[in-house]
């Protein structure tokens, strides 16, 4: 016991100095869940283990302040998807452990595996995107708009500070069916502009590249077929390490060739617009591939639909963006945010890409028993990693937040007036007025103006003896402390000018 304790105390020691010397927050993190494991393990005093009362790893709880600012942001997102004229799905949060098996390439580790209790063996989502397909293949629907708001679960090292959960929301667009190329694709990519222009996180770019012009590329470099996914996924890491680890895992661990390594290496490096797909296809290699030549031709047309939407400035044909998942067939991109306005929030944030997405028109197809295709593209909004921008942001800020949406306090000046103002906050509800009280008898004014202050109450009804004489009602304005009698009867109308928004 001895030992154990002396134990904890060196690492509390640790997590001291951890903090002070201003280390990662995700070694701090790591330390401190040691530290409240080991804490548990010493155990309370009649020898149980201590229970310790905290949320999962990889999870976190959300307060008032933190789910106004997701509820605006969720109100954007969904107002965008609206604007694209996009119907509502929901599934279920677990799905038949053989309906996610196979279709995440080498992030299959992740999946949460429910524990096997007799039953059908079950895992919980992953993604939306799977779960849609499976929706489209059983439903035998061959042409949907939708979009889906919902957690999912991956079993991945969480990186919190920089929005990485296990447990996280996904905001998915997608658009199903035969259509002519392209034009499904660009809106996509429409769509990421819009909802990061409208939530305003800074200057950002959208990475666009196409399976067909990797796999080409990955042909005419010598790569075998077989290897082709597992190079793909050690390609997609090159927003996050060098070139050249990137290239001794291809040699080193996959076993590919060094001379297709580098020859990739002078692909991958490429980025740019259509002066780079022109080039392209008047490149010796690819233009003699068919697949390759297919993307390429495709990438061109959805450039041309891109320039007419206006929005070329922030869209980057990148030669690097792979990808990792197994499903995608065609178009794939990736919006990663460049950097905060001020140096003040650049510290504070590290977060990369915020949205992603592509063309997979393989996916229904692995679902029905005919095998019949049905072509889909779509994107995925990364919420958490905006949602820890702003977050961070606001913080930085100390801009107050409201978390209720409360338009006027009824309150009273003297005693005896609880039935009054139970009377006046009824007729204001039944109007549809969002309306609070305190619950006490006599409330001193005071108590109830500085009620309003705390929580952003715009309006004050007070209701005194003289006013019930007068039928009126005296209304203070919070932010000037200015007082105007009102009639009762034209109360709520006046409420609902001075609270709408201009």
């Amino acid at each position: 016991m001895a030992a154990q304790e002396a134990a904890v105390r060196a690492q509390a020691e640790a997590v001291r100095r951890l903090k002070q010397d201003k280390a990662d927050p995700d070694e701090i993190a790591k330390e401190v869940a040691k530290l409240l494991e080991m804490k548990a393990q010493l155990g309370g005093d009649e020898g149980k283990p201590k229970f310790v009362l905290k949320t999962p790893k990889g999870t976190r709880d959300y307060g008032p302040k933190q789910m106004a600012i997701r509820e605006r942001v969720f109100s954007a997102i969904i107002s965008c998807f609206k604007r694209h004229g996009a119907e509502v799905i929901d599934t279920p949060v677990f799905e038949l452990k053989e309906t996610l098996t196979g279709k995440y390439g080498e992030d299959s580790k992740l999946i949460y595996d429910l524990k096997d209790q007799g039953g059908e063996l079950l895992s919980l989502r992953y993604d939306l995107t799977v779960p849609f397909a499976r929706y489209l293949a059983m439903n035998k629907i061959t042409n949907i708009k939708r979009y889906h708001i919902a957690k999912v679960y991956r079993r991945d090292n969480p990186a919190m500070t920089r929005g990485r959960y296990r447990e996280f929301y996904q905001c998915d667009f997608d658009i199903a069916g035969q259509f002519d190329p392209m034009i499904p694709d660009a809106e996509c990519l429409k769509i990421v502009h819009e909802i990061l222009s409208d939530l305003q996180l800074g200057d950002f770019v959208v990475k666009v590249n196409d399976r067909r012009i990797l796999d080409g590329m990955f042909a005419v470099c010598g790569v075998p077929d077989s290897k082709f996914r597992t190079i793909c996924s050690s390609v997609d890491k090159l927003d996050k390490v060098p070139w050249e680890e990137v290239r001794s895992e291809m040699v080193g661990e996959k076993g590919l060739s060094p001379e297709a390594a580098d020859r990739i290496g002078e692909y991958v490096q490429l980025h740019g617009g259509l002066d780079l797909i022109e080039r392209l296809l008047q490149d010796p290699k690819l233009s003699q591939n068919k697949l390759a030549k297919e993307g390429l031709g495709d990438m061109k047309l959805l450039f041309e639909y891109l320039t007419l939407f206006g929005i070329t400035g922030k869209i980057s044909f990148d030669l690097s963006l792979a990808r990792g998942l197994d499903y995608y067939t065609g178009v794939i991109f990736e919006a990663v945010l460049l950097q905060q306005e001020n140096e003040h929030v650049e510290e504070l944030v590290g977060v990369g890409s915020v949205a992603g997405g592509g063309r997979y028109d393989g996916l229904v197809g692995m679902f029905d028993p005919k095998g019949r295709k049905v072509p889909c593209v779509g994107v995925s909004i990364g919420i958490e990693r905006i949602f820890s921008i702003l977050e961070q942001r606001l913080e930085a800020s100390e801009e107050k937040i409201r978390t209720t949406e409360t338009q006027v306090l009824v309150a009273s000046a003297q005693k005896k007036l609880l039935e009054e103002r139970l009377k006046l906050i009824s007729e204001l509800w039944d109007a549809g007025i969002k309306a609070e009280m305190l619950y006490k008898k006599n409330p001193k004014l005071l108590n109830q103006l500085q009620y309003c202050e705390d929580t952003g109450i715009p309006l004050v009804a007070i209701v005194g003896e003289q006013e019930l004489k007068d039928g009126v009602v005296k209304l203070r304005i919070v932010a000037t402390r200015e007082e105007v009698n009102i009639r009762r009867e034209s109360l709520v109308e006046e409420i609902r000018t001075r609270t709408s928004q201009p």
